[in-house]
């Protein structure tokens, strides 16, 4: 485990490979799970205001979603999650010409129509933040759909720490980030 500032990471963010590969998984994690993506609470403030903006991107049966049970909701242990369509994908999916699930939310970042890229938990992912009342832990969450990603990533030689890297800076910082790159140079230097 490395420790820095209030956050417990994990090895396996530098001893695992991971870049994602949407042609062999088809984004996979925003259609399967028991549950939406994770939000913070200062997230369900942000979809609600740009609700309007992200709906063109959206499919009719997202924005039907999102009318019965609004932009977010409370899951099974009362943390905030995008809602799913029928227990299945999030709401906020839809799916290319090549049936990718990709984001509206981030479509509509892409096209400049808000400044929100989307949920830090799926910009994120593979990685997992837990919250405890004196530290985050940051851990790899291992799925098998992501098999895919995880040779790819291999085959590329990236690790989980550098696929991640805008968002654990987007999350944590830029000072954060050259610490645990730091550690990790010095700990593969190591052996």
């Amino acid at each position: 485990m490395i420790i820095i500032e209030d956050t417990l990471i994990s090895d396996e963010l530098y001893t695992e490979y991971f870049i994602c590969d949407l042609p062999a998984c088809h984004g996979g994690c925003c259609v399967h799970g028991d549950a939406g993506a994770p939000l913070e609470k200062a997230e369900t403030k942000i979809l609600n205001e740009i609700s309007d903006r992200v709906k063109p991107y959206m499919r009719s049966i997202g924005i039907e979603t999102i009318k019965k049970s609004g932009n977010f909701v409370k899951d099974t242990d009362g943390e905030y999650t995008t809602p799913l369509v029928k227990g299945q994908e999030c709401a906020y999916v839809f799916f290319d010409e090549n049936n990718i699930a990709k984001c509206a939310i981030e479509k509509a970042w892409e096209e400049k129509k808000i400044e929100f890229q989307k949920p830090i938990s799926c910009h994120l992912y593979p990685v997992r933040i837990t919250k405890y009342s004196n530290y985050e832990a940051v851990n790899y969450h291992r799925w098998p759909i992501c098999e895919p990603a995880r040779k790819f990533g291999k085959k590329q030689n990236v690790r989980i720490y550098e696929f991640v890297k805008d968002s654990l800076i987007r999350k944590y910082g830029k000072d954060w980030y050259r610490q645990l790159d730091e550690y990790v140079k010095m700990m593969l230097k190591k052996g």
